[in-house]
């Protein structure tokens, strides 16, 4: 193996030191941030059957208030 310059070498240290400097900072950081509460009791499931209802509901009322029933009305 061939032998490096003592430029090389003091280049390639300074890159070891350098990666292995973030590599502690990013341990201490992630460390640092505690980790979030576990809830205590679980979400209840999603109703869908209610949310549809809801969904309906709220586009009747859409398109009453943009007026798209006004031709059902019985014209004499």
């Amino acid at each position: 193996m061939t032998e490096m310059s003592p430029k090389m070498t003091a280049a390639v240290a300074g890159v070891m030191a350098y990666i292995q400097t973030e590599e502690e900072a990013v341990l201490a950081a992630a460390a640092a941030v505690p980790a979030p509460p576990r809830s205590a009791a679980p979400t209840p499931p999603m109703k869908l059957w209610g949310i549809s209802g809801r969904l309906e509901q709220m586009q009747l009322r859409n398109q009453m208030q943009l007026k798209a029933f006004h031709g059902l009305r019985r014209r004499q």
